[in-house]
């Protein structure tokens, strides 16, 4: 795959985060779990509990000066399920690790509107990023991933994944994938560790819940008229 196709063919990315995030993410940038462990120098037993090991809980940082921050939680993972899944002699470990090392986006609106959706987050208001793909990938090509499958998903027949799940763009095989559904082709985006820069690239930011767009937080002067409908 080229960068030109992966543009034409995605040209937004999205991303949840917990509500309220977006003055923080402006500030820092978009954090993965590793980097917001590093920020906020959380380390021994606490931090391998949450670096290592499978989150059931979103679990709320805090530190003088910095601004309160939440790492996600990996409601849809089962250490049980993702043993039986992972390839080349990984363990859970090493993939929570993997995971906990990047930052995620969607490459399709269905994808994160099926987050939004979900039982585990469907009652409580989230934001969302809506992002310029091409900006993104100019400024962060050198770090950027893709993955076929919803790599922190063990639900619902777990794929499998292993040392080959993410590819550079230039390796990804989408046109050997091509029969299947563009949202199904390439499902995710990854950036390593961090995204600094990320508000240079955000498009538009809403607070949604459920199905609904609650309210819109901020938007972009290069914003289109689908961006701030929301995702």
């Amino acid at each position: 795959m080229t960068e030109e196709e992966l543009i034409r063919f995605y040209p937004r990315l999205y991303h949840m985060a917990h509500d309220g995030a977006w003055p923080a993410i402006q500030q820092h940038g978009l954090l993965s779990a590793t980097a917001l462990l590093d920020l906020y120098q959380v380390e021994g037993p606490a931090r391998y509990a949450l670096e290592s090991q499978h989150r059931p809980e979103s679990v709320p940082l805090v530190a003088n000066g910095l601004p309160g921050a939440v790492i996600r939680d990996q409601k849809p993972m089962r250490d049980n399920l993702l043993g039986k899944c992972l390839l080349d002699g990984l363990t859970p470990k090493d993939w929570y690790e993997t995971l906990n090392s990047r930052s995620f986006f969607w490459l399709s609106p269905g994808r994160i509107w099926r987050l939004l959706r979900a039982k585990a987050y469907r009652e409580v208001a989230q934001t969302v990023l809506t992002i310029d793909t091409a900006g993104l990938v100019a400024a962060h090509r050198d770090r950027i991933w893709l993955s076929p499958i919803n790599s922190g998903s063990t639900l619902f027949n777990p794929r499998p994944r292993g040392r080959e799940t993410f590819l550079r763009i230039a390796d990804f095989p989408y046109h050997e994938r091509k029969s299947r559904p563009k949202e199904d082709n390439v499902v995710e985006l990854v950036v390593e560790y961090s995204v600094p820069d990320v508000a240079q690239h955000v498009l538009a930011v809403h607070r949604v819940r459920g199905d609904m767009v609650i309210g819109e937080v901020w938007r972009s002067e290069r914003a289109t008229e689908q961006d701030l409908e929301g995702p």
